[in-house]
């Protein structure tokens, strides 16, 4: 449970028994193309659905996991554009891995090569802190690759002393607010945090009821 409002949490998963429920209220037909996509989906799982390939983990250091300080994660096109205006458009970056995966809305390519024509998932590291690593994903992640994407992400990295930051947008008709969402002046910015982030927050705390959903609060 979380100590005040905005701290992020690991709660418990309840995708088991909403699935049960959404089974009863499904027709037929439904059904019938829910297995099929479920098919076609676990074919893909079995050949590789997330492959995340780095450019420099070769040789005997295959193994060794990634000195990564900091660790800043764009997500969605809008965040991506984004990292591309304001932090990516200098030679201060070297693109240095990629994530390949397959699902009804992404289907990377299938090449080995780290190409940005291949990929919507990109990893940069910062030339003069090699320590200091971005991820500019402007795919869409399924539900059931999330976990994937993040065990074979984070699993590439040493944990102690990670900062993670993650950068995400939503409509403005999405934000629940008491006053008119006419009235606020967009784009705003609102953070998360957790509780072991003791720094201080760039810009106010997302407000009860607001929440993220998807890859960012995976």
């Amino acid at each position: 449970m979380a100590t005040f409002f905005g701290e992020v949490v690991v709660a418990p998963s309840r995708a088991g028994l909403d699935e049960e429920e959404e089974a009863r209220e499904e027709t037929p037909e439904d059904r019938e193309i829910r297995r099929e996509i479920e098919k076609k989906r676990y074919r893909r799982r079995c050949s590789g659905e997330v492959d995340v390939l780095w450019t420099w983990k070769s040789g005997g250091c295959a193994e060794e996991p990634l000195v990564c300080s900091r660790f800043i994660v764009a997500i969605g096109r809008n965040a991506a554009a984004f990292l591309s205006s304001f932090i990516l458009d200098s030679v201060c970056w070297e693109v240095v891995g990629v994530v390949k995966l397959w699902n009804e809305w992404c289907r990377t390519s299938s090449t080995t090569n780290v190409l940005p024509t291949d990929s919507f998932c990109l990893f940069y590291r910062l030339i003069s802190d090699p320590t200091v690593l971005l991820c500019q994903c402007s795919c869409y992640v399924a539900e059931d690759q999330q976990f994937q994407w993040l065990e074979k992400v984070f699993g590439s990295m040493q944990k102690k002393g990670l900062q993670v930051t993650i950068l995400s947008t939503c409509p403005v008709a999405d934000y629940k607010t008491q006053e008119s969402t006419l009235t606020l002046a967009s784009p705003f910015l609102k953070a998360l945090k957790t509780k072991e982030f003791q720094e201080q927050v760039c810009c106010p705390l997302l407000e009860q009821p607001n929440i993220v959903r998807d890859l960012p609060a995976a």
